[in-house]
């Protein structure tokens, strides 16, 4: 379980480093250099190009209108991703592989009082209620608890956080229990519905968030606690394996969704006329909040 978490999570790092843009069309390693004149054209003027930004820049505002706005685009964004349809198509294949096992796994899990005692906490630790409590805890916490600096926005890096894991709750749930509901696949124990699994999904939208916040390094710890929830909800009879590898596959696609918007609707290319020919800048757009 834990190779097929990692097989999926590492096909979508390429798919959300180049999406670490701070720019619509400028690659985020371009940024901080001076436009290069081609061969020729001497003419056109090099206009310097702002100073690089973090490659997780904390949005301009994390406001509750700000928040409907973003949640509304991250469903349009959805589908509209490559690496969507590659995190989806991956997970959607091991899932296939894995089906055979379905009939079986489950008892091989199982074992001694001792270990189920070690998959007990699995089930609160990916349940929606846990994981939307610690999003909204964090939002609401960097908002109104963290002291806030006259005239400067209420937006800091805690904010930021539970800003992004609620998106990508709401966003990964709304697509978890709509398959549910249209596969209608019944569980272990008889009950509906089965695939795919909303507590996988739940735990590694989380991860995915938190590698962008807390970097490539700092998402490992996190990628074992989402599959070490997966594995619970086998340990407990509540889901197929194939449920459990779909399901982390839509979390994942989820939170790259939601981290890999930031900084996309920040900047833009825009031609300037110079004397004797035209200049290319790189220009932050306006009308960002600060609420």
């Amino acid at each position: 379980m834990i190779v097929a978490g990692a097989l999926v999570f590492a096909c979508a790092a390429p798919a959300g480093a180049e999406l670490r843009t701070t720019g619509l069309f400028a690659p985020a390693e371009l940024v901080g250099t001076a436009s290069i004149a081609p061969a020729g054209h001497a003419n056109v003027q090099l206009v310097p190009l702002p100073e690089k930004t973090e490659e997780h820049p904390t949005p301009s505002s994390t406001g509750f209108r700000a928040f409907a706005r973003t949640t509304g685009a991250d469903f349009a964004a959805f589908p509209q991703r490559t690496s969507t349809w590659v995190i989806l198509g991956v997970g959607a294949a091991s899932a296939l592989l894995v089906h055979p096992a379905d009939d079986t796994a489950n008892a091989h899990i199982v074992g001694s009082r001792g270990v189920g005692r070690f998959f007990a906490p699995g089930k609160w630790v990916g349940s929606v209620w846990t994981q939307a409590g610690a999003s909204i805890g964090l939002y609401f916490g960097g908002r109104y608890l963290v002291p806030e600096v006259d005239g400067q926005p209420r937006t800091n890096r805690i904010s930021h956080l539970g800003y992004d894991l609620l998106r990508a709750q709401i966003l990964s749930q709304a697509f978890i229990h709509s398959i549910k509901f249209a596969v209608r696949r019944d569980r272990p124990t008889g009950e509906c519905c089965s695939f795919p699994s909303g507590h996988a999904a739940t735990a590694f939208a989380a991860a995915s968030v938190l590698e962008r916040h807390l970097g490539y390094r700092a998402a490992w710890p996190t990628l074992l606690i989402a599959t070490y929830v997966g594995v619970s909800r086998l340990h407990d009879n509540r889901h197929f394996l194939s449920d459990v590898v779909f399901g982390s596959s839509i979390g994942m696609a989820t939170g790259w969704t939601v981290v890999g918007r930031h900084g996309r609707n920040e900047y833009a290319l825009v031609p300037v006329p110079v004397r004797g020919g035209m200049a290319v800048a790189l220009t932050r757009l306006p009308g960002a909040g600060r609420n």
